[in-house]
């Protein structure tokens, strides 16, 4: 899979496109174009590079694009108030990721499938 400008894609979709090859017994690549030479592209696409685990790819995101406004549209950047923390996603995140595998390790079929769903 070739895909150009890749710089004008998320990190979310970048993954998901690149899940969608390689499921098959041939080897499969994902290559991914720019036209932005930024360092700020680059820390982006080297996200990629370094991981396939959706929650590292999440957790990255997080921390190049900021929260973003939660009650309201932004999708990137900073709140317009301070929280107490510098960080508080990270840790509801960790709290959220312990309490799906409660769940999950509840739930018959998913102990079988013994797949590391919720990364490490």
């Amino acid at each position: 899979m070739l895909i150009e400008n890749a710089e004008r894609f998320g990190l979310a979709q970048l993954h998901q496109l690149r899940g969608r090859i390689g499921r098959g017994q041939h080897r499969s690549y994902c290559i991914l174009l720019r036209s932005d030479p930024s360092a700020e592209t680059a820390a982006k696409l080297g996200v990629l590079e370094q991981t396939s685990n959706g929650f590292q790819v999440a957790e990255a995101d997080w921390e190049l694009r900021g929260p973003g406004d939660l009650l309201g549209t932004a999708q990137s950047g900073l709140p317009a108030l301070e929280t107490r923390r510098s960080s508080p996603g990270r840790e509801l995140m960790k709290r959220a990721r312990v309490i799906a595998r409660e769940i999950f390790g509840t739930i018959p079929c998913w102990r079988t499938l013994r797949i590391n769903v919720f990364g490490s």
